[in-house]
């Protein structure tokens, strides 16, 4: 018998609206919507179809029959915009799960940014904004962080822990943990001693980014299976399940069987397994193993796990350079629609579009992007930061 930290992230970035650089010195107004037709409106009630309203019926349905069963949710507060703009059900449906007092909230940085990289006050206020907004609308205070694409260093463990959380979410890398197991928790190599719950990436990434690919050995992929190898875990193990809300029903669709395939999964791993379900919270009170030393970023994203797939090329740095240089003078401003939109501007997706890998790690990027071509994301980003740098002249 072993445990489970199962833990979904929701978020659905705001696409740029295609702004012309002709346009330059007229007045725009919005660099994310269109008067006529808003594609994030189409994408995000889309997916809410396919993905968003199936698996949270799903999770609801089994906090009812399964009474041991429980997980943790983070929601970007770019989604929450959205789906309070284009459909707030989903903001009822959640809520009715927090009101289990099984479903754990997460907070993490309001704008889905990459500002603990580029600047600490930044960070801070996304993160309080976060926590604000999930009080607000859950009335909940999180106690447990992640960063945007489980983004993790020693020096972003120490302002995590100046903010007050008890814990965070990472990732295990191999060339930082060595040899030891992703199942046990650990402590940052800061002075503060911050303790971090790893992913299993192995069993994670097996429903995430496997399970419908016909090439893999083991599709397709079966219930048991999956519990034979959970149940090679002892009872000391924590198994981090962390991936993607939308694993279900629009990477995976639901033609794959991934909805019958998570009923049963958790239904079989607490009736015929015995194993437990917990919440991160709970997760981070095991014994430490010792320190995760990370002296350069990770993240759980691509085969490297690291920062390339927002920082790799020159267009991505060059952007991100020009963007938080503009940090004192937007703040100068006061406008505080001036500052949402730079803040918009942070989302890390716009950078992950940039990205110019090729091979499996293009597929993915690629896969995501609504531009036909990372020069093309370039391209649009730069045209839209020009209007904003044109509107601080």
């Amino acid at each position: 018998m072993s445990q489970i930290c199962l833990y979904l992230e929701l978020h659905q970035p705001l696409r740029l609206a295609p702004l012309s650089v002709t346009a330059l010195g007229s007045q725009v107004t919005s660099y994310f919507h269109l008067a006529t037709h808003d594609d994030n409106q189409v994408i995000f009630s889309k997916v809410a179809k396919k993905s968003y309203y199936p698996m949270l019926a799903l999770l609801k349905k089994l906090l009812v029959t399964e009474p041991e069963f429980c997980f943790a949710l983070s929601l970007s507060g770019v989604f929450l915009e959205q789906a309070r703009a284009y459909e707030p059900k989903i903001l009822a449906l959640v809520r009715g799960l927090v009101e289990t007092g099984r479903v754990e909230l997460l907070a993490e940085t309001y704008h889905h940014s990459l500002a603990s990289l580029y600047s600490a006050t930044e960070f801070a206020e996304q993160v309080a904004l976060h926590t604000q907004t999930l009080q607000q609308l859950f009335g909940v205070i999180p106690t447990v962080f992640r960063n945007t694409e489980l983004i993790y260093s020693n020096a972003i463990a120490e302002q995590v822990v100046a903010l007050g959380f008890a814990g965070m979410l990472t990732e295990a890398v191999p060339r930082y943990l060595g040899e030891r197991s992703p199942t046990r928790v650990y402590q940052s190599a800061t002075q503060s001693h911050l303790p971090l719950l790893l992913k299993q990436a192995q069993l994670s990434d097996d429903i995430a980014f496997r399970f419908s690919d016909r090439n893999w050995q083991w599709y397709p992929l079966s219930v048991e299976q999956y519990l034979d190898w959970i149940a090679q875990f002892g009872s000391t193990d924590s198994i981090n399940l962390f991936m993607d809300f939308e694993t279900f029903g629009e990477h995976q669709w639901a033609d794959t069987g991934i909805f019958e395939f998570f009923q049963s999964f958790v239904t079989d791993a607490i009736q015929k397994y015995q194993h437990r379900f917990v919440t991160p919270s709970t997760a981070l009170w095991g014994d430490s193993s010792g320190m995760y030393d990370v002296p350069e970023p990770i993240s759980w994203a691509d085969v490297d796990r690291d920062l390339t797939a927002w920082t790799g090329n020159a267009l991505q740095q060059d952007t991100l350079r020009l963007l938080y240089s503009l940090e004192k003078r937007v703040r100068a401003t006061k406008d505080k629609q001036l500052l949402n939109d730079w803040r918009l501007l942070q989302t890390s997706d716009h950078f992950y579009y940039m990205c110019t890998k090729w091979s499996a790690d293009g597929d993915v990027h690629a896969y995501f992007s609504p531009y036909e071509s990372p020069f093309e994301a370039y391209r649009q980003y730069a045209v839209t930061l020009a209007h904003l740098r044109e509107h601080l002249e």
